[in-house]
């Protein structure tokens, strides 16, 4: 009894744990002192917690080359007609981010890969790239309509009205927290 009472504390922890962090993206309506509003892509509102140490950071356009060998990357795809995975955007992450490859609500059958890239080939319509993370290896396509992004240090003030947002926020309470924000700067967006 006491076995099945820890398991079911474990997996409540683990169901609320899971429940306190959310992905938002968005346009920026408005910064007021730590509250910077957003409308979300679904049209809500809502409103983001900016924390005095919130990192923000800006978008801003690379190539795979300028990123370099082994670099590591969030790598967004979707099935190609041709069964090939397709790179919708492939942005440079921190090392802080785990490292993965599942599914992405960024769009409909979307999938995610967070690796290092440790090979590139040229192939028709492309370059194929080869992930490599810790449960396998992936190799996606990058053409010329993927977007590639890389990030640079920002602060509060490239938060203005019309930038797009993407955030991982935590859950406290009845507030969305936000201890970092990339955002777009130049008509280059953050991953989504």
């Amino acid at each position: 009894m006491r076995t099945i009472a820890v398991l079911l504390l474990a997996l409540a922890t683990a169901t609320v744990y899971a429940q306190t962090n959310v992905r938002v993206r968005g346009t920026i309506t408005a910064l007021n002192g730590d509250v910077l509003s957003v409308k979300s892509r679904d049209g809500r509102d809502i409103q983001l917690h900016l924390l005095p140490d919130t990192q923000v950071v800006t978008a801003k356009k690379t190539t795979l080359a300028e990123m370099g060998p082994n670099a590591y990357v969030g790598v967004t795809s979707v099935k190609g007609s041709d069964g090939r995975m397709l790179a919708k955007e492939v942005h440079a992450i921190g090392p802080q981010v785990a490292q993965m490859h599942g599914p992405w609500d960024s769009t409909p059958n979307s999938m995610m890969t967070n690796a290092n890239i440790t090979g590139a080939a040229q192939t028709s319509g492309g370059n194929e790239i080869t992930l490599k993370y810790k449960d396998g290896e992936q190799k996606i396509l990058v053409n010329s309509e993927t977007a590639i992004a890389g990030f640079e240090p920002g602060s509060r003030a490239d938060l203005k009205p019309g930038e797009t947002i993407f955030a991982i926020v935590r859950i406290e309470g009845d507030k969305f927290v936000a201890p970092r924000v990339s955002v777009s700067k130049g008509g280059v967006k953050p991953q989504q």
